[in-house]
Order: structure tokens, then sequence, then C-alpha cells
């Protein structure tokens, strides 16, 4: 049978298992094909197939529920509920979601894009369920990545107070999230899979029978010894399960989780046991290619590349750094220098950059784990004691520890230095990780100074700022992806003034305030207008908070037109924040607010979703017309 009939995952029912091992084939190749071609996630969800497709087949998913925790690891579930023949347009406009999405598929009951919430919510509809007396399973798939974020243990620790209540959980233990996993249950498991008997036994199997040249070619064990080697592996094991029994759970594991006949066997004997069940898969992240296999911090997630080799697929032309990487080289070259600087992560070492600190100062570097929440509030008690912690976390991530920012270190008024990577606009990755919300949620706060750099330049700049400012916390934004091309010194960066802006441009006829990476576009936005007679002074606000009074409201009052322009929500964000200095200041004249509508972004390029929200520069300069020039002549709209 070919996946491409499949149009219903109950079509796995009654299936040998030689045809779901095909099935199991044909999803890799798939995944592997369409990723190559496309870029985006790898690993984790070909570590998953033998997973998905076992656990389905003992399921009828007609009416059981299965919740996927972090949506890219469930790519199979995505193949196999009728999305197969779509598969290749992952994360492109108006295709197939990168994460699970309640709209797009009735198999997707619950959204995941950030981590650790399977549990939870899968014990909510097991609650449901049961209160209007119902019967149904439900299912709650997690990586071990995810149980070092404290929501996870939390519903664990619910679930298992609750012996009536009929709940499977399925742990992923890959031994990867994306970054490593850090802290003591992933140190527990480790310790189980690496202890001296365990060791001892499985090592001296391959040592003694690779002599036999039946068993293998001398150096590699044939593929039934290694079966056998994993088998005696799992028997000598510890009970790993020991903590989760004594919580409340029935333990099933550690289940090999690429035999698909072991695995269907484990979850038919859960599936019968009553109240809470834990089942415990061992798999291998970028299973089935060698490559993923070999690196898979690497491979956790790919641009475009060419299948044989693993290699990115070259760029026509050389880009800029990255805006992450001009941090990461800045704050390294400060922390050299200043042993109290110290990076922290919420496992994104190498998507913030700080994997870059770790390997040249591994003692100024803390990987927390999937713990945003603990991340700031350690990073307030690193501060307490002198120290100058630097938490670098995505803007969509850190929402999940408002309440720290806000008790553990505003409220103190503790110099906690906020970076906030991904702002703004961010592409494939679609709604739950637009960084749309960080100018909003912030500026409210009291005793928070908020800034964004113009381009990758000043980013250096900025982060002296931070690194040097011990008044309050402060917070520096800024986007996805390569900066613009701008010389970069290597040392010697001044810092900026705490709430000062800067005139980029002076024009008598509009003024343009913008804020971080929408400088550059006010920049072309007023060339696009001087074409058209308009001149505009162009303002680089620098802060949102302070924001520069001095400077925007005379000028403002002076013009008499005035439009800002921000990569976030407009409710709430910029624009407002200039607004209001206007009212404040009792300088009544029209603002024109440009930004990110109140809707969420859905997934597609940077390009495509600037320009389905009318923020490209053109675009821009036709809104200005049209709202303070409607007598010039109108333009077109340009791609």
């Amino acid at each position: 049978m070919h996946i491409s009939e499949l149009t219903h995952p109950n079509q796995l029912h009654g299936l040998s298992i030689r045809q779901l091992e095909d099935i199991a084939q044909q999803i890799r190749e798939k995944h592997l094909e369409t990723i190559a071609a496309t870029g985006g996630h790898l690993g984790p969800g070909l570590g998953v197939v033998e997973l998905t497709i076992a656990l389905y087949n003992t399921l009828d998913l007609e009416q059981d529920k299965v919740i996927w925790d972090v949506g890219h690891q469930a790519y199979p579930h995505k193949m196999l509920t009728g999305r197969y023949h779509d598969f290749h347009t992952l994360r492109q406009k108006d295709g197939i979601a990168g994460y699970l999405k309640r709209s797009e598929n009735k198999f997707d009951h619950f959204g995941a894009g950030h981590a650790s919430t399977s549990i939870s919510a899968g014990l909510g509809m097991a609650l449901a369920r049961d209160a209007k007396g119902e019967n149904f399973k439900v299912v709650s798939v997690i990586g071990d990545g995810a149980l070092t974020g404290g929501m996870a243990l939390e519903a664990i620790n619910h679930a298992g107070h609750l012996p009536n209540t009929n709940l499977m959980v399925v742990l992923n233990d890959n031994e990867m999230s994306i970054s490593p996993n850090v802290g003591a249950i992933s140190r527990y498991l480790n310790k189980v899979r690496l202890s001296d008997p365990i060791q001892f036994l499985t090592g001296n199997i391959e040592e003694q029978f690779k002599h036999f040249p039946f068993f293998g070619d001398g150096e590699n064990l044939s593929p039934e010894m290694r079966n056998l080697k994993e088998a005696m592996k799992r028997l000598a094991m510890p009970k790993v399960g020991a903590v989760i029994e004594e919580l409340g759970f029935t333990y099933f594991g550690p289940v090999d989780g690429h035999n698909i006949d072991e695995l269907i066997n484990t979850f038919q004997k859960a599936h019968k046991v009553k109240g809470p069940v834990f089942v415990h898969v061992v798999t291998v992240k970028g299973k089935g290619y060698s490559m993923a296999e070999k690196d898979q911090v690497g491979y956790h997630a790919q641009s475009p590349f060419n299948l044989t080799t693993g290699k990115p697929i070259p760029s026509n032309k050389p880009k800029p750094p990255s805006y992450s990487k001009v941090f990461a080289h800045t704050l390294t070259t400060l922390a050299e220098n200043d042993p109290k600087i110290i990076g922290i992560t919420a496992a994104m070492a190498t998507g913030t950059g700080l994997d870059k600190l770790q390997q040249k100062l591994p003692k100024q570097y803390i990987d927390v784990g999937i713990a945003e929440q603990h991340a700031v509030t350690l990073a307030a008690g690193l501060a307490c004691e002198g120290m100058t912690p630097v938490a670098a976390i995505y803007s969509t991530f850190l929402q999940r520890a408002y309440d720290q920012i806000i008790h553990d270190v505003c409220i103190q008024k503790i110099p906690v230095f906020f970076c906030l990577d991904r702002a703004g606009i961010v592409g494939a990755d679609g709604p739950t990780h637009q960084g749309m919300y960080d100018i909003a949620y912030l500026r409210c706060i009291p005793n928070l100074v908020i800034m964004a750099p113009k381009d990758e330049a000043e980013l250096q700049r900025m982060t002296v700022t931070g690194i040097k400012h011990k008044e309050s916390a402060i917070a520096m934004r800024y986007p996805r992806g390569n900066g613009l091309g701008v010389p970069l010194a290597e040392e010697g960066w001044e810092e900026i003034p705490i709430g000062k802006g800067e005139i980029l441009r002076n024009g008598d006829d509009v003024l343009l305030v913008g804020y971080g990476s929408m400088v550059n576009n006010a920049m072309q936005t007023a060339e696009i207008l001087s074409e058209h007679g308009v001149e505009a002074t162009v303002i680089n606000a620098r802060f949102v908070k302070p924001l520069d009074t001095e400077l925007i409201v005379p000028l403002a009052e002076k013009i008499g037109k005035v439009v800002t322009l921000e990569e976030g929500c407009i409710m709430g964000g910029f624009g407002s924040a200039v607004a209001e200095a206007l009212i404040d200041h009792n300088v009544n004249v029209p603002v024109k607010r440009i930004g990110v509508p109140d809707i969420l972004v859905d997934h597609a390029t940077p390009a495509q979703s600037f320009a389905d929200l009318g923020l490209t520069s053109p675009q821009i300069a036709e809104r200005v017309l049209n709202t303070f020039f409607s007598d010039k002549p109108e333009m077109a709209v340009k791609s």
C-alpha cells in the first residue's frame, strides 16, 4: 500500500508490519525530499515516524485524540492525516503549516508551536470527556526536551493525582530538543543509558561478537546483532519509570522507537490500563538520514540542501551576517574582557548565537532548557549578586515569562539585559513564532528601557549600551535574518545615550518616525516620496521607552503630519507611544500609524508577509500620499 492511498489514519488498521514499515520508508522519503527542496525542520519528524504509525495503528482516530507537543515533530502525523499530497507546500504561503493548526485539519486537536503544552491540553480534554460521560482515548506526545519546561512537570503532577482519569503520555526520548538537553531529568535519563552495568553488558556483546564474521564485518555489527544489543540494553536498564510511578502513572518502557511491532504491542497493553499511563519510547533524532543522525543539532532545521551531500545549496550571492551572529560576536568580545557577563539561553543556543559564547567562554554561558520563566528569574538572581546577565530569548518565547519580567525584575528594579531575537515578522514558522507583541507587552512595564537598532552596526552599540546600563532592566529587540550590509567595527563600540533618537534626513512636508528594522523602510519611503515632490524628515527613534519626546514632539508640531513605522503589532505598539506623547504634550496633528494590523500573520516568506501587510516601501509611500497628499499623482504599487 502506498501512503498516497491513505485518506484516513484508520486505514492503518489491519496492515502487516511489513506494510507499515513500507509506509514508514515512504514518509521518510517524502519528508527528506520536501525539506531538501524548501528548507525547514528535519530531524524531529524523522525520529518519530515509526512511533506515529504504531500509535495510530492502535487508535480509532475518528474519535480518539492525539495531542502533539512542538508541531515540527508531527510531520509524519500530517502525512498520515490526509496531507501527503500537499506536503510539498510545507511552510509556504497558503500551504501546509509547519506546526499543528486546528483550522487546518480535524486531526490537529490542539495547536502547538511552543513546547511543554501537550500534557496540560490532553489532561483538559480527558477531564472534559469524563465530565460529559464520553468514551475516547487521549494521548499526549511530548519530547524529552519539553520535559525541561515547568509546565509539563506541573501537568504530570496534576495528572498523577487523578487515578480515575485515563490519559496516556508518550515520551519521545531522543536525548535532544534543539540544543542538547540540560537539567536533572535529562541527566537522569542519560545516567541510565550510560550506567556502568549497561555499558559493560552492551559493550561486551559488541566486542565479543564483532570478531565472528557471521555476526558482522569485523567492525560493524549486523542488523540482527545490533537489535540484540539494544534488547540487552533495555533488559539491563534500571527502572527509569520509578519516579514516574511514584507520581501516580503506570510506566511502560523504555521501548525501541523504531520497532513498529514492539511499539504496537506496548501501546495495545498501555491502552488497557486504567488511569494515567506513561510510555517511554527511545528514538533517534534524524533517523534514516545518516547526516542528520550524526549532527542532530545542525539538522534540527535546515535551509534547502543537497540530499546526497547534506550540504546547504549555496546562495547566488554572499549575504551580510545575520543579526544573531553580529550580536553573538559582539557579546562574546565584550565578555572576554568582563567575566561578570553571563549569557543565558532557554534551549536555543544556536538560534540566538550563544553557542559561540559557549564555545569560547563556557563558564560565562548558561542553558536552562525550555524554561523561560526560570531563565528570567535566574537572571534576576545573578544580577542581585553583581553579575551582568544577558537573557537572549526569542520575542515569542519571552511571552512565557511575562510575570517574571514584571515581578522578579522590574518591580525590584534589577538590571537584567533582555535580548529579543526574532522580533517582528519571522516567515515560515507562522503565528506561533511571529515576534509581534514585545513592544506592546513590554512598554507598559515600569523600570524597563526598550530599544531597537536600525541596522547591525547600531546593534553592536546597543549591545554595549545594554551591558553598561545598571539603573534598571533594559531590552533590545532585533529581527530575524541578515543585516543590511553596513560596515561593522571589531571593537571600541560606543554607548548610545538612553532615550535619544537621531535625525537621518530633513524635509518640511511629512515626519517619518521609524523604529528598529523599519528605519531603513522609512528612508526608502522618503526617497520615493521625494520623486513625487514630497520631502520627509526621517527620525530613527532608537528607543520606544523612554521615547525621545524632545526630538519628536517639536518636529511633529512644526511639520504637522506624522507617520510612524514599526515591525510589530500596531495596537499598543510604537505608533501608539508616539501618538500618546503628542496628546500628552497637547500637539494636535494627524498621525498615521503603519505596522501590523490586528490579525495573526500566517506562514509565508518575510517578503510575502511584508507585501500582504502593506509594509514595503512603495506601499508605505502610496499610503502616505493618499493620506496626506491626495492632490499628488497616485502612484502604482510596485512589486
